[in-house]
């Protein structure tokens, strides 16, 4: 069987993470941002596949955002000697699988290309629960994934923008959320890795 980390060593690097990364509040805040932007998208009188594809290219910023807004929290992307860093990254990529869907709506169904990108931002905070430690990541993806469904169920056409309109209130809140529970970003929350015989 291959050697595994100790569980001691394991709640160290994710501990290192948390207090380094701040639990990602620097990517809810953009996410807040972008959607606020989607929103606006929503609002103007393009067709529902215009407003789509405009969706697409607003929420390409998404990245460069959350990296300007890390210097604002001064928070850390990169933790040398960390082997979990590098998971934050694969789990914000695997939601990139899931767009052929949105393509599928995009093409056959552009009404509903909006509730499919919220669905899919939304469902993918989920994992970071375990990342993070943090219970805010999972009744986020919940409330903004099945929010975004009821939401499309209920509301007509002219009103589509109140999906991206919630869904940027969900990712404020959850920022704020993130923020209230700061003490555990700070560095003094790291338990030293136990010493090891020579």
């Amino acid at each position: 069987m291959p050697p595994s980390t100790p569980p001691s060593d394991f709640l160290y690097y994710r501990r290192e993470i948390i207090a380094r990364a701040k639990s990602g509040v620097e990517f809810m805040v953009a996410a807040g941002i972008v959607w606020a932007l989607i929103t606006g998208i929503w609002l103007t009188g393009y067709s529902a596949y215009d407003r789509s594809v405009m969706t697409f290219i607003v929420g390409a910023i998404m990245l460069p955002l959350a990296f300007g807004l890390s210097k604002v929290f001064r928070t850390t992307w990169k933790i040398p000697g960390n082997p979990l860093e590098p998971l934050g990254l694969w789990l914000n990529f695997a939601q990139l699988f899931y767009f052929p869907f949105l393509v599928y709506f995009l093409l056959r169904d552009p009404e509903a290309f909006i509730m499919g990108y919220a669905i899919i931002t939304g469902a993918h905070l989920f994992p970071y629960a375990w990342f993070y430690d943090e219970l805010g990541y999972a009744i986020g993806a919940g409330v903004i994934a099945v929010g975004a469904l009821f939401l499309r169920l209920l509301i007509s056409p002219d009103s589509l923008f109140v999906i991206p309109l919630f869904a940027s209130v969900c990712f404020f809140a959850l920022a704020g959320w993130l923020f209230a529970r700061r003490a555990r970003w700070k560095e003094t929350s790291i338990n030293p890795l136990p010493a090891t015989a020579d």
